[in-house]
């Protein structure tokens, strides 16, 4: 865990608890958000948002139970988000901004309207009033010793309505002593230009701090950051994994990579970069969401190239395709074999595997044929690296670590009077030159094969206990064939924390199943 805060003059705040939970899908329990708070204050992040205590009874036992111990920060500093006292209420007795200073937490945002049509039309109030629940109620919090930022909800679209209303929201705050103005693009319409102009001079008329909240409406969010940042903007908000209502925020580990690694500013303590796979993984499970492999430095295919041009010049220099080292966020370098693959790809692919290629020229040669024939015909080793594993063994000689040949396999599917359905399979190998017949049952034919085959095997090969078949995908390759159409199948099988994936292609399912579910036994065999 880090230990050592970075200094205050650039602020990294996080908002996945509150903004980020307004994704579709996505519920946090209590348990969840102390969770996360945990991986965020460990990743390095200043500032924590945790909810809106007194609004969400979630939230408020949240609050109640970080101020209990349960998860001490090392890093982070905890914000309670909330409103501005209502109108026409004395803030001593807005109940709202009492439930703010009971969450005990040393820093409260508080949303406030900066446009126009939102005071008018949504608050119903006069553009004075607003002014002055935002006075009162970031002077009231000061006093009580509480930090202060202030949001300003549809900054930007209020700036093209009305420029300067939203500058005077911004000085009335600064002037009761809140500590940053933060623009939000609320309505994620804008661009990076016109981020950047409008933060550029609304500094130069405030001479405040200025954050930036950006919403992912136009694809922007991460590039209208960066551009509030060039312009001078010394606090962003963000979410993990850009989570967030209706397209997301903008990406945590996107702007902090940025940040650090392209404009040179150290915004997180020393080595938290090489955390954020990590820490993105972490989070995408306690949201329930599988994590994204196209997400930009943290996912799984950051760093994957499958072009043979490109593992030609990787071979040379690893800089030459990659923008950064992907060991530099935690990630790793990956070798796509497929139908675009030359000799290099599958150079580097043995080498990432654990095979020394390089005075192995017919044995490249041999592969590359191989999986530019087979991909034509439907296979794929891009995901089935077990698979591409066997195939490079087989063409380095090492046919004799086969284990077992099949002489035949076959099914039988029977749906009973009763409604109900049962699957049979009977499986024929030859194991150390001894046949051996097998039969299983199961809830499917595919279940079945795999029962069976694993019965003949398991006198032989003990080890078999360990493994499991963790998952099972179909793909038809050629809709217009129909019934008839060829089938891809991946299988992934575990040995512990251990997985490997696999493929078979046929006409017929069951076939394309067996295929992937020998080579899966076969490599576990061949690992042990």
């Amino acid at each position: 865990m880090m230990t050592s805060q970075i200094d205050d003059t650039f602020h990294v705040y996080d908002t996945t608890l509150r903004d980020g939970a307004q994704r579709e899908g996505i519920t946090y329990s209590v348990e969840d958000k102390l969770t996360v708070t945990k991986l965020l204050d460990e990743f390095g992040v200043g500032f924590i948002e945790g909810g809106w205590p007194g609004a969400l009874p979630k939230d408020t036992e949240f609050f109640a139970r970080m101020a209990a111990g349960e998860v001490v920060l090392e890093n982070a500093k905890l914000v309670a988000f909330g409103s501005t006292r209502k109108a026409g209420v004395a803030v001593e007795d807005d109940q709202q901004v009492k439930a703010l200073l009971d969450s005990q937490a040393p820093v409260i945002t508080l949303v406030a309207k900066s446009d126009v049509w939102h005071v008018e039309q949504a608050l119903k109030t006069t553009l004075d009033e607003n002014i002055s629940m935002i006075s009162d109620t970031v002077a009231y919090l000061v006093q009580h010793g509480r930090r202060v930022f202030i949001d300003c909800e549809h900054f930007f679209d209020g700036y093209k309505h009305d420029s300067d209303y939203g500058v005077r929201v911004i000085r009335a705050a600064v002037d009761a002593g809140a500590d940053v103005a933060v623009l939000c693009d609320t309505n994620g319409g804008m661009l990076p230009s016109g981020i950047a102009a409008i933060v550029a001079d609304v500094s130069s008329r405030t001479q405040a701090r200025i954050g930036i909240h950006c919403q992912d409406d136009t694809g922007c969010a991460i590039a209208n950051t960066m551009a509030a940042v060039e312009a001078g903007a010394t606090h962003v908000q963000c979410t993990a994994n850009g989570y967030g209502e209706r397209t997301g925020n903008a990406d945590l580990f996107s702007v902090v990579a940025n940040i650090e690694l392209k404009m040179g500013k150290q915004v997180l303590p020393e080595g938290s970069l090489q955390d954020m796979v990590r820490v993105s993984h972490a989070i995408a499970e306690i949201a329930n969401l599988p994590p994204n492999t196209h997400q930009p430095y943290v996912g799984v295919s950051s760093f994957a190239h499958k072009a043979g041009l490109h593992a030609s010049a990787l071979k040379v220099n690893s800089e030459l395709y990659n923008h950064i080292e992907a060991e530099l966020v935690g990630n790793d370098m990956r070798i796509l074999v497929t139908e675009m693959a030359g000799r290099a790809s599958v150079e580097l692919k043995g080498k990432e595997l654990g095979y020394d290629l390089s005075k192995e020229p017919e044995a490249i040669t041999k592969v590359v044929e191989q999986v530019k024939r087979l991909e034509s015909q439907g296979w794929s080793f891009e995901a089935a690296d077990a698979s591409f594993e066997l195939l490079l063994r087989n063409a380095l000689g090492a046919n004799e670590l086969r284990k077992f040949v099949c002489k035949s396999w076959r099914t039988v599917v029977e749906q009973l009077a009763d409604g109900s359905v049962s699957s049979e399979a009977t499986v024929h190998l030859i194991v150390d030159e001894e046949e051996i017949v097998a039969t299983g049952v199961g809830n499917g034919p595919v279940n079945a094969l795999d029962n069976a085959l694993r019965k003949a095997l398991i006198s032989k090969f003990p080890q078999l206990e360990t493994l499991e078949l963790v998952d099972y995908k179909v793909r038809i390759l050629d809709g217009g064939q129909g019934t008839g159409a060829v089938t891809r199948v991946l299988i992934e099988t575990a040995e512990g924390a251990r997985r490997w994936d696999t493929v078979g292609v046929h006409e017929n399912v069951i076939a394309a199943s067996w295929l992937a579910l020998e080579d899966a036994l076969l490599y576990g065999l061949l690992e042990h």
